[in-house]
């Protein structure tokens, strides 16, 4: 069963949804099978009766006190026990019938790490260290499947999420900033307006209109706007 999606922000995406090793309840699943044969083994030893009876009841009594502590326990603890990474944090969650939970956002986290014994190896399991900012104590992750493939996964989370907010945090600046340089611009025109000068593209009363990205436009002059020159053999002649 995925984890329910209705803690999770917005944008949030689970990675991976974890439980710890399934060898940890390998060794009380093979008690919980031999209490069962000693429960079989009794109905078949003892008479038919009712002295036979009353010692099957019993030993059937005995037998399930004992499978709670040491069988159904550890089971249900294991199973009630999650660690879910997400693209946001890393939330733990415990508890069988007394819950206990802890968020552990990424950005807060400085370092994990960890550890494998020679055991954790051939089962590829192994414990996890993590590291984070402020008064919250650290958190040890017991018994984690693949817990090196988790390990760099929470390290390419981490950057991903400390990549996502810087560029969250630049979104907020100037609407013209775009990262090209005001002076390159006005020289680019500049030099383009000689080379086409040179080149003869453009006449040497042509007004060159120098416009940088943040500073206001200037407007060309209309054609009424612009002096007139009178034609030639015009000079002196009255229109009257």
């Amino acid at each position: 069963m995925g984890f329910p999606d209705n803690v999770l922000a917005k944008g949030e995406k689970v990675e991976r949804d974890l439980h710890p090793h399934w060898l940890t309840v390998v060794v009380p699943t093979i008690f919980g099978l031999l209490l069962a044969a000693a429960c079989i083994a009794i109905a078949v030893v003892t008479p038919d009766d009712t002295t036979g009876n009353r010692i099957q009841w019993g030993a059937i009594i005995v037998l399930v006190l004992v499978a709670i502590p040491a069988v159904v326990t550890p089971y249900l603890r294991w199973r009630t026990t999650r660690y879910v990474i997400t693209s946001h944090r890393v939330m733990v969650r415990r508890g069988i019938l007394t819950k206990n939970g802890k968020d552990i956002t990424l950005s807060k986290i400085t370092d994990v790490s960890f550890q494998q014994t020679v055991l954790d190896r051939l089962i590829r399991s192994g414990s996890l260290h993590i590291e984070s900012a402020g008064d919250s104590p650290d958190e040890n992750l017991a018994n984690i499947p693949r817990s090196n493939e988790v390990q760099q996964l929470i390290n390419r989370l981490i950057d991903e999420d400390d990549l996502r907010r810087r560029r969250h945090g630049g979104g907020a600046g100037d609407a013209y900033d775009d990262g090209y340089d005001d002076g390159a611009y006005e020289q680019d025109h500049e030099q383009d307006y000689e080379r086409d000068f040179e080149s003869g593209s453009r006449r040497d009363d042509t007004t060159v209109i120098r416009q940088t990205r943040r500073g206001p436009r200037e407007r060309p002059r209309l054609a009424e706007e612009r002096p007139r020159r009178p034609r030639d053999g015009a000079e002196g002649h009255d229109p009257a």
